[in-house]
Parts: C-alpha cells; sequence; structure tokens
C-alpha cells in the first residue's frame, strides 16, 4: 500500500506501535520489573540470612510482590484509558525507583512487606503497559518472544552475578540494582505516545468483527491459567522428583541452571520464527513436546530422562508463551485481554504450588501432580486452539489497521 504523508514516520516514532524505541520501551520495561521474582530463590535466601525472616514471612513477602504486580491489571484497564499515559508511566518509574532504594535500607519486616507491594504495584502497572503495547504491534509473535526472553535474560544475569556480592553489600545490592535499571530505561518513556493509541478494539481481528469473542476471551484466559497452573506446580517441585530418583541436589541444581539458558534459547526460538509457520502449528508442537516433558518425570528418572525432561521443559514453556500471547492479543488489538491475562499469570502461579504440595502429600509421591499437570497442559492446548482468531498467521501489514504504519 502507498505510504500516505501521514504514514511516513520515522523508525522511533512515539507515535508508530512498531518503532524501535517503542519495542525497546516493552522489553525493558518488563525485563527490570521482573527481575527480582525471577531471583527468587538467591533473594529468598538472603533475606532469610540478613534480615531473620522465618519461611513463612519470605513466602509472604513473594506473594505480596507477585498480588501486586497481578492486581495492577485491574486499575491499569482505568487508567491507561483516562490518563497521559507517558506522565503515568513516568510516575510509576519513580515509585519503582524509590521504592527499591527505600527497601535496601528496611530492616523492620512490616514495613518492609509494605513497601515491596507498593513497589511492585507500580513495577506491575508498567508491566501491565509494555503487554497492551506488545499487543499493538505488527509482528506479535517475535515481539512477545523478545518479551519473554529479556526478562529471562535479566533474571539468569542477575541470578548469576548479584549474589557474589551479598557478603560486602547485602540485600541492598539486588534494590539498588533495580533502582539505577530503572533509572536508566525510564527515558524511553518519551517513545510512548500521550494516549494509549489502539490498533483495533475487542472482538475484533484481522476479518472484522470475530463471532463469540467473549467465549474465545474466555477460553483464552482460562487456557492461560491451566497453563501456569501446570508448569508452576511441576518446577515448584522438580528438585523434589530428583532427590525421589536418587539424582544429588548438586547435580539437580546444575541441570536446572542450564534449563534456565535453554529457557531463553526457547524465546528466542520463538522470536526468530514469528508466525513461521504458523502460529497453531508451533502451539501444537510446543505443547505435545512439554506435555512429552512432564511425562518424562514419571516412575523414578534416571539422570539422563531427566536432564531431558528439565531442558526440554523449561525450553517448550518460553517457546509457548509468546504465542499464548500473541493470540490472546490477536483477539483483542487493544490490549484489554492482554491485562487481564496478568492475573491468570497470577493466580497459576499461586495455584499450581499450592495444589502441588497437597497432590504430593495426599499421593506419598509425585505421580498424581505429574498426571494432573500433564492433563492441564492437554486442557490448555485444546482451549488455546479454540481460541485462535480466524486469522492468526496473516501478517498485519498486509491487513491496513488504524493508526499502524504500512
Amino acid at each position: 500500500m502507498p505510504h500516505t504523508l501521514d504514514d511516513r514516520r520515522t523508525p522511533f516514532d512515539s507515535t508508530d506501535p512498531n518503532s524501535k524505541g517503542r519495542v525497546a520501551l516493552i522489553v525493558l520495561f518488563s525485563s527490570v520489573v521482573g527481575m527480582l521474582l525471577l531471583m527468587a530463590p538467591a533473594v529468598a535466601s538472603q533475606l532469610q540470612l540478613q534480615l531473620g525472616l522465618n519461611p513463612s514471612q519470605t513466602g509472604d513477602l513473594f506473594s505480596a510482590e507477585l498480588g501486586a504486580m497481578s492486581f495492577a491489571s485491574i486499575p491499569a484497564l482505568w487508567w491507561m484509558k483516562k490518563f497521559n499515559i507517558r506522565t503515568m508511566s513516568t510516575i510509576f518509574g519513580v515509585i519503582f525507583i524509590v521504592g527499591n532504594i527505600s527497601s535496601a535500607y528496611i530492616d523492620d519486616y512490616g514495613t518492609l512487606l509494605a513497601v515491596r507491594f507498593l513497589t511492585s504495584l507500580a513495577g506491575g502497572s508498567l508491566m501491565v503497559l509494555s503487554m497492551s503495547l506488545a499487543a499493538q504491534t505488527r509482528d506479535r509473535n517475535r515481539v512477545y518472544g523478545l518479551w519473554v526472553m529479556g526478562q529471562l535474560s535479566f533474571g539468569a544475569i542477575g541470578l548469576a552475578v548479584l549474589p557474589h556480592f551479598f557478603d560486602n553489600f547485602g540485600i541492598g545490592i539486588v534494590y539498588w540494582t533495580l533502582a539505577v535499571l530503572m533509572i536508566l530505561v525510564l527515558p524511553l518513556a518519551r517513545f510512548l505516545p500521550e494516549r494509549n493509541v489502539t490498533a483495533g478494539h475487542a472482538g475484533t481481528d484481522a476479518t472484522g468483527p470475530t463471532r463469540n469473542y467473549v467465549l474465545r476471551a474466555a477460553f483464552g484466559l482460562v487456557a492461560v491459567l491451566a497453563f501456569y497452573v501446570s508448569l508452576s506446580g511441576i518446577w515448584t517441585f522438580v528438585g523434589g522428583v530428583a532427590a525421589a530418583s536418587t539424582i544429588g541436589t548438586e547435580t539437580s541444581s546444575a541441570i536446572l541452571s542450564i534449563a534456565t539458558v535453554l529457557g531463553i534459547a526457547g524465546s528466542a526460538l520463538a522470536t526468530v520464527l514469528g508466525a513461521r509457520p504458523s502460529t497453531k502449528t508451533n502451539l501444537l508442537v510446543g505443547y505435545v513436546a512439554m506435555t512429552l516433558s512432564v511425562g518424562l518425570l514419571a516412575g523414578m528418572p534416571g539422570l539422563l530422562r531427566f536432564t531431558v525432561a528439565a531442558l526440554l521443559f523449561k525450553f517448550t514453556w518460553t517457546f509457548i508463551l509468546p504465542y499464548i500471547m500473541s493470540t490472546l492479543s490477536g483477539l483483542d488489538r487493544s490490549g484489554r485481554l492482554v491485562n487481564l491475562a496478568n492475573i491468570a499469570i497470577g493466580a497459576g502461579f499461586a495455584i499450581g504450588p499450592f495444589m502441588g504440595g497437597r497432590l504430593v502429600e495426599s499421593a506419598g509421591g509425585y505421580g498424581t501432580l505429574i498426571a494432573v499437570s500433564a492433563a492441564g497442559l492437554v486442557l490448555s492446548l485444546a482451549l488455546i486452539m479454540a481460541a485462535q482468531p480466524r486469522r492468526t498467521t496473516a501478517p498485519a501489514a498486509t491487513t491496513p489497521v488504524p493508526q499502524m504504519a504500512e
């Protein structure tokens, strides 16, 4: 299609949802605000050592962080429509910076809990904004792939580097790092439009109004919930599966560390492939492989089988996620459905370990948990396939979309 004068935007035009600056903002905002939760094992251990927190207090602290990030989706449905999102993102960024700097000097548990909740609420608001903006980009599969890859990369680097500074700087090094990173990233807010420019509206896809939009949206959200319940339930207890199979702690930890790298590779592959050969095909292959990886944990897996299962599980987990998010944003290009998915993700992360622990205790082993998680993945696959928009493989650039450069 020939360009009109209004279509001739520079690569860094804040009104173009496909600009490099906008994509950088999506990736870096989400990577910084999600970094602490991806470093949870090291951060939890240091908090217990430094502040004398017991396991319940530590769990409550991380639940508050995760809960705040999920809850941020609800007010976001309102403020992203009513206020200047460039100004709001700057305000949330400043709150995130101040909250993290303050956290570095707080010794009282109750005060730390309150400050971390508010800090994560601000960070969650930026995460929701990033997810919403990603839904408006031309190649959503690739952008969501970068979104996942950025978070995993920041988390992996932080987990590998920051614990070495705990002896000299304590847990404060983590909070200061988050604050400094946000200071560096916050200027990207200039690539935001003053108002949330949507590339579509709820109930539309590339061919026009989507039939049974509410039903498809419900299928998509439940698919996300089932996906995260299944994966978080297994991933929480995968170390226990190794121990029950007489695989040493050091060996299993090394395998899981390598699995983190494979997780980055999975999201990178989704980024490279985009919608090739098709979103449905990639989802089907990813889900089948992930379900197979869960099945490989059944019984008493030896070292080789456990290694294959762990590596394949983490690789397919991060490969599938961009396509799930792209499916939801294909149903609703405004990003509102993706915002609601953030709540489903948080709920899944909370339900999975809660359910998993009770299944392990009641069954006296991990077989029931493995079976339930595999069934949850099959359910998620069926629902996400049923939720597919009419045309998920067609590049957005081939169909004129309002507010998007050709």
